[in-house]
């Protein structure tokens, strides 16, 4: 449920709000007229988790940290209750769309310049695209040894359907100087010890990413206003690289004439090692470079592992396949640990930086336990790992293959 503007903890208990909220909630709240002044409702408060579907796996709850078990992303288009949520921070307190503004300033804009969400509607062609979003941490828990942070297995990737305006569109209308290299947003996140002084993040991408087709300054997805844990009213999306970059609750976005230096854009937050090191090595920071297009990966979405088949029985494998900004082009799955590979059906993405969708009617030829595993291909011709790819020291981008496990009676 999203939060209107008029449901804050300082102005809660008015008649005409009390209405709205036995619209909303279909009954009327008993003994509202007891609740102690400013009091906002549980079912009110910014909680994500009142929207998750029961079989979310919950890794942290101040920030909030979810994940979806791989057999919760079978939609071809992700719907909300069944998308990670990955916050830094914590969700902002009271939501007022009404005056809600986005500023884009920084060193290498002509002059800066404001729009209301009323105005980005009104001024700009509206566009709608489905982009992968996927944690940088996401797989982390397949590291060994075991490196720190929220042990995310598979599910912290989505690919839903957003609508909102270029941000191109916006830069152009702005007007940039010839020396911007690098944008970076800010939202209205709290920090988690609630001291408002305190940085929580603030990412961004090289211009040139920032100035493609698919990244937008979005208001809705799956053709509604955003959910509130994942950044209402308007968020930065950018397809393709860490989510991490897709700013929540977006109100700034700087355009810088360097590289962003906003909080986790420095240190080794959202960082590789520019060269290989061996497991459980930690080089210095300036050996580190920054996490861009994600690597190609792939989801066994259907069925469930664990699942019992009869002797004969064909299997109808199902999942999705994706590739940062590449696009995959083969997509194959191994019931013999990989000494060999069987060909899926793969399907085209709706647009650019969409996920892709396979299947392959696959029939097991013995009894027994199995072991099915996914590999996608990307068209550079990069393939999935089959176990742990190169380690290192933050624990970003596991993308070895996804394997579940079925037994034939």
């Amino acid at each position: 449920m999203n939060r209107s503007p008029h449901f804050d903890r300082r102005g809660f208990l008015k008649k005409s709000t009390l209405a709205t909220l036995t619209g909303l909630l279909g009954t009327r709240i008993a003994f509202a007229d007891r609740m102690p002044a400013g009091y906002l409702p549980l079912v009110l408060e910014p909680n994500p988790m009142l929207n998750k579907h029961k079989d979310m796996t919950v890794l942290n709850d101040k920030p909030w940290n979810v994940e979806a078990p791989a057999h919760l992303l079978d939609d071809p288009v992700t719907p909300a209750d069944k998308m990670f949520i990955r916050n830094n921070g914590l969700i902002p307190e009271s939501i007022d769309v009404a005056n809600w503004k986005l500023t884009i300033n920084g060193e290498s804009v002509k002059a800066p310049k404001t729009y209301s969400l009323s105005e980005l509607k009104k001024k700009f062609k509206t566009h709608t695209y489905q982009l992968v979003l996927e944690c940088a941490g996401n797989g982390r828990s397949g590291y060994a040894p075991q490196t720190a942070g929220n042990q995310w297995t598979d599910g912290a990737v989505s690919c839903a359907e957003w609508t909102g305006v270029r941000l191109k569109d916006i830069l152009a209308d702005v007007g940039l100087k010839d020396d911007a290299v690098y944008i970076g947003y800010y939202g209205k996140d709290l920090h988690v010890s609630q001291d408002p002084t305190k940085p929580v993040i603030s990412r961004g991408v090289p211009i040139k990413k920032a100035l493609e087709d698919e990244t937008l300054v979005a208001w809705a997805m799956n053709g509604q206003d955003i959910p509130l844990a994942h950044g209402h009213p308007l968020r930065l999306v950018v397809g393709g690289w860490p989510a991490s970059t897709s700013g929540k609750w977006l109100h700034t976005i700087a355009v810088r004439n360097k590289v962003h230096d906003g909080a986790k854009m420095t240190g080794k937050s959202y960082k590789v090692p520019i060269n290989p090191v061996p497991p459980g090595v930690d080089p210095p920071e300036d050996q580190f470079k920054i996490i861009e297009s994600m690597p190609v990966k792939s989801l066994i979405t259907f069925p469930k592992t664990g699942a019992t088949v009869n002797l004969g029985q064909v299997i109808p494998l199902r999942g999705h396949a994706w590739a940062g900004d590449r696009a995959v082009k083969a997509m194959q799955v191994s019931y013999d640990f990989g000494a060999t590979w069987q060909t899926c059906k793969l399907q085209p993405p709706k647009n650019r930086l969409a996920w892709q969708h396979w299947t392959l009617d696959l029939k097991l030829p013995q009894k027994g336990y199995y072991e099915l595993w996914a590999r996608a291909v990307d068209d550079a011709g990069v393939s999935q790992p089959m176990v742990m790819p190169q380690w290192n020291p933050e624990g970003y981008c596991n993308n070895a293959c996804h394997r579940i496990a079925v037994k034939v009676a």
